[in-house]
């Protein structure tokens, strides 16, 4: 679970400055990987300068997002 007022951003990870942001957060260590063994299908930037790699697609994170029953 994601605190969504934290998120900045959700890319597709196949273009390169993707692949630069990976690098770059692992290492600093700010990397964090929730795909449990799956690929890679997002990346979502925090404003805490976190880097979470997802197995979603982005277009499914944003549709969680949307539709979040705790800001109803």
């Amino acid at each position: 679970m994601m605190n969504t007022d934290r998120i900045v951003a959700v890319i597709n990870p196949d273009s390169a400055p993707a692949k630069r942001i990976i690098g770059r957060s692992k290492e600093t260590e700010v990397l964090i990987d929730a795909t449990q063994g799956r690929k890679t299908k997002s990346i979502i930037v925090t404003d805490t300068d976190r880097i979470v790699l997802s197995a979603l697609l982005p277009e499914t994170i944003a549709g969680r997002m949307s539709s979040d029953p705790l800001k109803e």
